[in-house]
């Protein structure tokens, strides 16, 4: 793949940028501008896609590997940094691909393989870390669970998506785009990784971890109902 220059690539990745309307805070006004920032930096270097989506999954492994193989406090803070720096790149890739005009099916595969497969570990290793320092066994068994509730929720995503009839795209109508983008934000990865970050706190991280378990069960449970009351509408 021949080199953009930084001019050429600002002004691919301009014409080619996705709604922002209805996407979680920080997603929308943090992470997808950082990732286009390194989407240009990457069309410049002549990275391709798929070479950003592996690297976004290293730099997620080795967060995931800090926080169940260190006890220490600084695991949670460096693990949440490392896992906030692959959600750039998971978010860079895609970006790339428009500014290069080659995305596909197989990329696009790719990084829903990657994400499928980050979403359940970072919990599993949140289970690992705190049966390594003798948390109370609930909180164990509720990192656990939140492993096979994101899981759940991630397939059930993807198999709306191909079922139901795609979405008319909305435009953001201001003042209540922004609030749904707030409200949606406890459910984006980021708020996780931030989570993460006090594990070294037990009483606060505790009560972060536990209010965040029960906001994603609560809002799986309406989204379920609204995607099976979609489907059975067809």
């Amino acid at each position: 793949m021949s080199r953009l220059s930084y001019t050429e690539a600002r002004r691919a990745l301009a014409s080619a940028q996705k709604a922002g309307a209805g996407v979680p805070a920080y997603l929308r006004w943090v992470n997808r501008p950082l990732g286009g920032k390194a989407a240009v930096v990457g069309a410049t270097w002549g990275a391709t896609p798929n070479g950003v989506t592996a690297l976004s999954a290293v730099i997620g492994l080795a967060g995931v590997g800090v926080l169940a193989a260190v006890t220490d406090w600084w695991a949670g803070p460096l693990a949440a940094v490392l896992l906030l720096v692959g959600y750039v790149l998971d978010s860079a890739d895609g970006q790339l691909a428009r500014i290069q005009g080659r995305g596909g099916p197989a990329g696009e595969w790719l990084d829903h393989v990657v994400d499928g497969v980050r979403a359940p570990l970072v919990h599993i290793s949140v289970a690992i870390h705190l049966l390594r320092t003798d948390a109370t066994p609930w909180l164990i068994l509720c990192a656990g669970l939140f492993s096979v509730l994101v899981s759940a929720w991630f397939l059930s995503q993807l198999l709306a998506e191909k079922l139901l009839p795609k979405p008319v795209p909305s435009s953001d109508d201001g003042r209540r785009g922004i609030l749904e983008s707030f409200i949606k934000q406890p459910q984006d990865p980021s708020t996780t990784y931030v989570v993460v970050a006090f594990v070294g706190l037990p009483m606060v991280f505790t009560v972060l971890y536990a209010a965040l378990f029960a906001w994603h069960i609560l809002i799986f449970a309406g989204s379920l109902r609204r995607k099976y009351s979609q489907l059975t509408a067809l």
